[in-house]
């Protein structure tokens, strides 16, 4: 019977430490980084083949509610974190650490048959507020404009709204416009754009490419040195929380990521790097 007991206890202390070297690290959040995130995890992990990460989306508020209820290990997110989500964590007892690992220019897009090729921060935020409707307001061709916004779960969308629809909180309470259509990705704002002569949206500025049309905001283009110097008017960090605790592979993780190696992923897929 002892023996039959000890057996036993050996044989869950082997299980316990085998489940708690495979646990799998938890990467969550931000759609707009969710790309370079698993760029970097790939290449961390070709050096570190004993570590298990997963790496999926679904919005910077998911990603920060994540790493706070504790289903995340790194919450990606395209936002400044909530002082009501700082508030939560430490109601949980925990401390998140802010880690920017680059920036970026969120870049408004439309389809290239689209005759104009720049806006005003002011003349987006009647656009998006819904109060200019048609493109011939604006000097283009007669059409509604087709208005494509992130969903609220994206720091994207509460980061336009912030600095667009609300033009830099000199209009506080401003939303979005009822006409607005809600899109669950950047690449779904991308190829309605690519699909729609009349769609408006914008993207981060990893998600560019040819097939569309990028305007300049206040005559000046989301360039690196123009996002780096965030003389771009959209221009922001994108983030990795982090808890303040001991896990060595999210601490190796976040090293690395803002390592040369690291770095160069992130300019690799279209952002602007933080060294």
């Amino acid at each position: 019977m002892k023996k039959f007991i000890l057996l036993s206890l050996i044989g869950m202390l082997g299980l316990s430490t085998m489940s708690f070297a495979s646990r799998i690290i938890q990467v969550k959040g931000s759609d707009t980084i969710v790309n370079a995130s698993q760029y970097i995890v790939e290449e961390y992990m070709v050096n570190h083949s004993n570590a298990r990460i997963a790496v999926t989306g679904g919005g910077s508020g998911v990603g920060i509610s994540s790493l706070i209820n504790g289903t995340a290990d790194i919450g990606m997110a395209s936002r400044n974190i909530k002082e009501k989500e700082i508030q939560e964590a430490k109601k949980r007892g925990e401390k998140l650490n802010e880690v920017v690992i680059g920036f970026d220019g969120i870049t408004v897009i439309v389809n290239k048959n689209n005759k104009l090729s720049n806006l005003s921060h002011e003349t987006l935020g009647k656009i998006f507020r819904g109060e200019i409707t048609n493109w011939k307001e604006l000097g283009g061709e007669d059409g509604q404009i087709i208005v494509l916004s992130r969903d609220s779960s994206s720091g994207t969308h509460e980061f336009f709204k912030d600095h667009i629809v609300r033009d830099k909180n000199t209009m506080k309470t401003a939303e979005y416009g009822k006409g607005v259509l809600y899109m669950p990705s950047n690449e779904a704002i991308k190829q309605e754009v690519l699909s729609n002569k009349n769609a408006i949206g914008y993207i981060g500025m990893g998600y560019v490419d040819n097939k569309i049309k990028s305007l300049t905001v206040d005559n000046i283009a989301p360039t690196i040195k123009n996002v780096g110097n965030k003389s771009y008017p959209i221009a922001r960090e994108i983030y990795w929380y982090v808890k303040e605790t001991d896990n060595k592979t999210v601490n190796s993780l976040v090293k690395y990521a803002l390592s040369p190696a690291g770095q160069e992923i992130v300019k690799s897929e279209g952002f602007v790097p933080v060294k």
